[in-house]
């Protein structure tokens, strides 16, 4: 198959697949590593298109982070504020402000796009907060 146009169809995604782990470790060089590059653009694409991966809950995305740098609940008090309000946040009885997100976003380094998102707050559906 010419890789002319991007990919449209699940056949045409399959057919990609193969011909990528077959030519996976060309020389970049060459007309093969090539082609290789280009097909990663073009898998790529099709995969954002039809396979998104969506984005984690934003209470769970800060408390995994806080778990994988081995911080406490009053290592966020700077980005949040007092202790009452941290532990308020991470028990989904208070949403997320727009300065609790910007600065969360800074000491954490977690996405801005992964701290607005809607969650579940005391077993609503709530917007970040104001």
């Amino acid at each position: 198959m010419k890789w002319e146009k991007t990919i449209t169809t699940e056949k045409e995604y399959e057919e990609s697949l193969a011909r990528l782990s077959k030519i996976f470790e060309a020389d970049p060089e060459s007309a093969e590593g090539m082609e290789a590059e280009l097909l990663v653009t073009l898998i790529e694409k099709y995969e954002r298109e039809h396979y998104p991966i969506a984005l984690p809950d934003p209470i769970e995305a800060i408390k995994e982070t806080m778990d994988r740098k081995d911080l406490k609940d009053k290592n966020l008090i700077p980005a949040i504020g007092i202790k009452t309000t941290v532990s308020l946040v991470l028990n989904r009885k208070r949403a997320l402000t727009i300065e609790m997100i910007r600065n969360l976003s800074a000491l954490l380094k977690l996405q801005v796009e992964v701290l607005i998102q809607p969650y579940g707050l005391d077993g609503k559906q709530e917007k970040m907060g104001v």
